[in-house]
């Protein structure tokens, strides 16, 4: 008797285009950068989280990363260079319906950025923080940025940055962020579903996601190709927090977590901020 086997049900493609500005495009995006490959993952994961274009609002400062919202058809601000979380709390308590994004590069959010990177955290007002993390200043010229590795070469560091790295992650924790994670490029897959769960969470929700700047950190420190510098989040770079028990110590001393590190929950700003006018309003 023949062996019968179900037919695989046919998933139509992806419909990218429905949240896209087509007459944006082309992007500005070097060949093998790492932004397009993360827009994707946020799509995706915005997609999957159910809320319509007009329930969204995607907030912006200056870099490569934060000509993302130029791109894509929701409610979109593109704001000053490190100022977006201030333009993002300002939004999300005049419309506190809306679901924030703030789209951030390691620089914007970091440096210029981190005072108000940090107060955010700290009031846990409910937006999600993507900080895309290519290790350098990529618009503006290659500089080295608080993420740039100890010994890379930067435009402003020709014989090597002699700096410390800036933990994204650990730095949004002390703050007070009740939602923190990290991803990368490589694990796109992955990706999406963290950023799911960072939009699904109520209160202020940090992911830094580590991607590739062939142009400017790839050409500087003679890594050959956008591929090889992918594949080093992988075999050298990260690791992810669902296999960390499993590793002997050797296998994960000097590499980044990836995956959720943190989640808690407290008291979100806007309703503690509502429920403080309604109180004066009774007095």
């Amino acid at each position: 008797m023949a062996v019968q086997t179900a037919a695989k049900k046919e998933r139509a493609p992806f419909d990218y285009d429905r949240y896209l500005r087509p007459k944006k495009l082309p992007h500005i995006w070097c060949p093998g950068c790492g932004h397009g490959i993360v827009l994707k993952s946020l799509i995706r994961a915005i997609d999957a989280s159910g809320l319509t274009k007009d329930q969204i609002c995607m907030v912006s400062g200056i870099g490569c990363s934060s000509r993302t919202p130029g791109y894509v058809d929701f409610n979109t601000l593109h704001t000053l260079h490190g100022r977006s979380f201030a333009y993002a709390t300002g939004v999300k308590l005049a419309k506190p319906e809306l679901k924030v994004i703030v789209i951030s590069g390691d620089g914007d959010a970091l440096a210029i950025g981190g005072n108000h990177f940090i107060h955010t955290c700290r009031r846990n007002i409910d937006m999600t923080i993507l900080v895309y993390s290519n290790f350098i200043y990529g618009m503006t010229g290659g500089q080295y940025s608080p993420t740039t590795p100890q010994g890379a070469i930067a435009t402003t560091s020709r014989f090597g940055n002699i700096e410390p790295v800036f933990d994204c992650c650990d730095l949004a924790k002390a703050a007070g962020a009740t939602f923190v994670a990290r991803g990368t490029s490589y694990h796109c897959q992955d990706l999406e579903k963290t950023i799911l769960e960072a939009i699904r969470h109520k209160g202020t929700s940090v992911v830094e996601i580590i991607d590739q700047c062939p142009t400017y950190y790839g050409r500087l420190n003679k890594l050959r190709s956008a591929t090889e510098m992918m594949e080093k989040f992988e075999k050298n770079g990260t690791v992810s927090v669902k296999q960390v028990d499993k590793l002997p110590p050797e296998k994960v001393e000097g590499k980044l977590l990836r995956g959720i590190l943190h989640r808690v929950e407290r008291p979100e700003y806007c309703e503690e901020y509502d429920k403080l006018i309604q109180d004066a309003k009774g007095k």
